[in-house]
């Protein structure tokens, strides 16, 4: 039976799941999100690449990096993850520019158990400077590792685009007026957008309007204004894209939420 349970404490999100059938959407968060696959093999694939995390691989995504999940057999996957803001990265780091990981999977169990020793406390719903604390111990073992680099490397155009396409998350996604913008056609913006992400605007505007409805939900636990916010036509609409991407429903998340 597939399970998924979040639970949220001094600005990070956890989660816990047990899946066997479900399979994620091709989707990317705006959030680092580093897990420990716990039983099974965690099947996805970065960007592309197919990647494999057996028992106690540690995966490390890097904001807005395109992948999607499953089990890769019939025996089943266990995994915890976390989600950081990548502000909330860079507060406690002292870094100014975003850092970014270069390798997706690394097998450390000194990082394993920094991630599960979180995990946990935000799990058991330990004090929040508790979990300030060890959110700090596990950040400083991402920075001094060799598994972490500068990201030098980001198309300009791109990035006007992403940035366009979140000052309008509540209206209809319009390419015309975004590739005119860029002094693109239509096709090749797609085309450009695609090689850089790994997804299509489209794809990327929806996962941006699904995240801002987790968001919404979080500050407001009132799920009907965030349908209204981020322009679903109904809460079976959110419901339906949200799962696709948490493998849960907007309606249960929110009620899970502390």
């Amino acid at each position: 039976m597939d399970k998924f349970i979040y639970k949220k404490s001094a600005g990070i999100t956890a989660l816990s799941a047990s899946i066997t059938d479900f399979k994620y959407k091709r989707h990317a968060h705006q959030e680092y999100a580093i897990g420990v696959t716990l039983r099974g093999i965690q099947h996805y694939h970065l960007d592309g690449s197919l990647q494999l995390s057996y028992q106690n691989g540690v995966m490390l995504f890097n904001p807005e990096q395109t992948h999607d999940g499953m089990a890769h057999d019939e025996s089943g996957l266990d995994y915890v993850m976390l989600y950081i803001d990548p502000q909330l990265f860079l507060d406690i780091t002292g870094k100014k520019d975003i850092v970014r990981f270069s390798t997706p999977i690394v097998y450390d169990r000194a990082l394993e158990q920094k991630i599960l020793n979180l995990s946990n406390a935000i799990f058991n719903e330990k004090d929040e400077s508790l979990c300030s604390e060890l959110l700090i111990s596990l950040t400083d073992s991402l920075i001094r590792s060799t598994i972490s680099t500068n990201n030098k490397n980001h198309n300009a155009l791109v990035r006007k685009a992403k940035d366009m396409l979140h000052s309008n998350l509540e209206s209809v996604l319009k390419l015309d007026e975004i590739s005119k913008e860029l002094n693109l056609s239509k096709f090749q913006f797609i085309r450009l957008f695609k090689a850089q992400t790994g997804i299509t605007p489209y794809q990327y505007y929806l996962n941006c309007r699904i995240e801002r409805a987790k968001r919404l939900i979080e500050k407001n636990r009132d799920i009907y204004s965030a349908v209204a916010e981020c322009g679903f036509v109904d809460l079976t609409h959110l419901n339906k894209h949200f799962k696709s991407v948490y493998g849960t429903t907007a309606f249960e998340y929110m009620s899970n939420l502390t």
